[in-house]
C-alpha cells in the first residue's frame, strides 16, 4: 500500500494548470464561484506537500494601488475572487482520495482542517472532486480538471 501511495505522489509531483472548474448542485444548478474563466495552479512535490491558488482573472484593481488602503468593496472583491491554501497531503489509493492537512489558507476556517478530494489521474490530466459542500441554500459538488503545466 505504501508503494502505491508513493507512486501516486510521484505521479502528482509537478505543476498543474486549472482547465475547468464547475460546482454542480443537487438540483442541477451549476455555479462558477470564480467565474467560467477561472485561472489556477496547483503544485505538488513527491514528498507530499501541495499548494493551490485559484483566481477570478477579472478582479478589479484597487483605485489607490495600495493593498493596505483598499475600500471595503475592493477588499471584498479581491477576497471573493481568490482562493489559496497549502499543506501536506495524504493519499488513500484504495478510496482514491487526496487529503490535504491545511497549514495555511486565505480562508482562515480551513487552517488546521483536512480538505478531502477524490482524484483521478489519467494521461497528464488530474480531476479533483470535492465531497458535497453547503454553499448558500444548496449543496454542491465541485469538479476541477487540471493538466500538467
Amino acid at each position: 500500500m505504501k508503494d502505491e501511495q508513493a507512486q501516486t505522489l510521484q505521479q502528482l509531483a509537478g505543476v498543474w494548470r486549472l482547465v475547468t472548474t464547475q460546482f454542480r448542485g443537487v438540483s442541477g444548478k451549476v455555479l462558477y464561484p470564480l467565474g467560467e474563466d477561472v485561472q489556477g495552479l496547483a503544485i505538488f512535490d513527491a514528498s507530499g506537500y501541495m499548494s493551490a491558488q485559484l483566481m477570478r482573472p477579472d478582479r478589479p484593481e484597487f483605485a489607490s494601488g495600495d493593498q493596505a488602503a483598499g475600500s471595503n468593496e475592493e477588499i471584498r472583491a479581491a477576497l471573493q475572487g481568490y482562493t489559496a491554501y497549502y499543506g501536506r497531503c495524504a493519499v488513500d489509493t484504495e478510496n482514491k482520495t487526496l487529503t490535504t492537512h491545511v497549514e495555511g489558507s486565505l480562508f482562515p476556517n480551513w487552517v488546521g482542517t483536512d480538505q478531502v478530494r477524490y482524484y483521478q489521474l489519467s494521461r497528464g490530466r488530474l480531476t479533483l472532486t470535492t465531497p458535497p459542500i453547503a454553499f448558500g441554500e444548496e449543496t454542491f459538488t465541485g469538479v476541477l480538471a487540471w493538466e500538467r503545466a
